[in-house]
């Protein structure tokens, strides 16, 4: 059951043109499995089944359910104020090389998209300051783009109807909607004889002699002999982890990223759409785009961004974006709401490679930052590289382990010091969390209890759920969030429906249901 609005791409999907061609059972054996039905895991199952590799693809959801079906889906070289921060902790070289891998990944795209008739619209990018506090940060941005060879300008004035201090400006950019582009990946990746399983949840892997062996749990196995349903068994020679954050806690990633949520909403307004892509550098942060469609254009606005499970109300931030919106494009009208989650790895530059060092059987493909429409392909053309014996020169930038993630130590004592005191917290003062309001008949979530016997029970379009609170990973305790309409952990930021159905990880079981 779904409890929130579906993004513009994933809305009134139909027929998919892979219907009837995926397989529900993962019983067996592959050369690659890779985990995760999004842009980077469809992107590197391709790949390896072009190069003749017996490919499987699991997915827990369905094709796109995670940030690629969920993004604002802008392929840009200007990435907010990335840039800036990665030339200041790495140097040139690093940055040069991050980019790059991003054009690579960019230029995959748009070919891939050409070849198969996808549309796409080619359409300037700005990192811009909606006020004069943002202006050194997009001067900073605009000197870092220069360093590194981007043809960058910067505009004083944009014709835009809202507040304008000044940006940077990187032309021939695009944008496009994401779907089309993943079911073309899903059709390829069937016809060269890859398959795809859908609502395929990776629980455990273990190793089995050179191989792998994973745990898969479908939804309707059969029962164990303690009563819970048994797993599917598959067998792998390596495995591709393109699941947001590895839901494997090998390698510690989950205490290496720090995941936030942000929201998008899609309009239909009377008058002029911006045309070009802008994303501000102050807070709070406007992300704005155009979206054609067989009824005209709609205007998509992004923002509200939090740390996951850790803002008292998300959906105060949304209700302000919303007004912003309104205020700037008069009689726009709301179509859509969605929202996606990210993570932003220590050191500023994505996680690419093996689980471990020198594991060359499980790999990993995290940390994007928000801007996964092109670090995501990057990734997985690093990825197929490495499986098929070759290398990308730039690939150092995306390493999973690599000596420059020194430069985010500091960064990372921080956040697992929030993670601590986000667990104590949690167990011992309930009382005094978020949402401890009791919800009213026909709404919101509530944590309450002693700590022997927390409960988290909310009442989502009048039906009442009571959970346990204790999240499955970690046991962080969980928040509601009041936007998502979700139980949301503050530790590492798994996921979960109003009933406790897990929705992402790094958990990878649901909530115990209260009896």
């Amino acid at each position: 059951m779904s409890y929130a609005m579906v993004s513009l791409w994933l809305d009134d999907r139909g027929t998919t043109p892979w219907a009837g061609r995926t397989s529900g059972s993962v019983d067996g054996s592959a050369d690659v499995v890779v985990v995760g039905a999004g842009i980077t895991g469809l992107i590197t199952a391709v790949l390896l089944a072009r190069a003749g590799k017996d490919v499987l693809v699991l997915e827990a959801r369905t094709v796109g359910a995670g940030a690629s079906g969920n993004t604002t889906a802008k392929l840009s070289l200007l990435q907010s104020t990335h840039l800036s921060k990665i030339l200041a902790r790495h140097g040139r070289s690093t940055a040069r090389a991050y980019v790059e891998g991003n054009r690579e990944g960019m230029e995959w795209v748009l070919h891939h998209c050409d070849t198969h008739g996808i549309d796409v619209q080619r359409e300037d990018a700005y990192t811009y300051a909606q006020s004069a506090r943002g202006v050194p940060s997009a001067r900073a941005e605009w000197l870092a783009c220069s360093a590194v060879g981007l043809p960058v300008t910067w505009d004083n004035r944009a014709d835009v109807p809202f507040s304008f201090h000044g940006g940077v400006r990187l032309p021939d950019q695009a944008q496009f909607d994401p779907v089309p582009f993943l079911d073309s990946l899903v059709v390829e990746l069937l016809d060269r004889g890859g398959r795809l399983v859908e609502g395929a949840r990776v629980r455990k892997v273990a190793g089995d002699g050179d191989g792998l062996r994973l745990h898969v749990n479908t939804g309707g196995g059969e029962q164990a002999a303690d009563g819970t349903e048994a797993d599917s068994e598959v067998s792998a020679r390596q495995l591709v982890l393109a699941t947001g954050i590895p839901i494997l806690d090998r390698g510690g990633y989950f205490a290496r990223l720090k995941p936030s949520r942000s929201y998008c909403m899609a309009y239909r307004v009377p008058g002029p759409i911006t045309r070009a892509m802008m994303i501000s550098t102050d807070s709070p942060t406007r992300s704005v785009r155009y979206v054609p469609t067989d009824d005209g254009e709609l205007l998509i606005v992004g923002g509200a961004g939090h740390p996951v499970g850790r803002k008292k109300s998300p959906s105060k931030a949304l209700a302000e974006l919303d007004e912003w919106t309104r205020e700037h494009f008069p009689g726009a009208e709301r179509t859509h709401y969605w929202s996606a989650q990210d993570y932003t790895p220590i050191d500023q530059l994505p996680y690419v490679g093996p689980i471990l060092p020198n594991n060359e059987k499980i790999f990993v493909a995290t940390g994007f930052n928000k801007w996964g429409m092109t670090n995501g392909p990057a990734a997985a053309l690093a990825l197929s590289s490495r499986i098929l014996g070759g290398r990308m020169d730039w690939a150092g930038a995306f390493a999973s382990w690599s000596p420059h993630e020194l430069s985010g130590v500091t960064t990372a004592l921080t956040a697992n010091m929030e993670v601590g005191f986000n667990l104590a917290r949690g167990w011992v003062t309930p009382a005094t969390r978020i949402g401890r309001r009791d919800p009213k008949p026909d709404e919101g979530g509530v944590v309450s209890g002693p700590p022997w016997d927390l409960q988290a029970r909310c009442v989502v379009d009048g039906v009442e759920h009571v959970v346990s609170p204790v999240c499955t990973h970690l046991g962080g305790i969980v928040n509601w969030n009041d936007a998502d309409k979700a139980w949301e952990c503050p530790l590492h930021a798994s996921r979960f429906a109003p009933d406790g159905t897990l929705l992402e990880g790094p958990a990878t079981t649901d909530l115990t249901r209260s009896k």
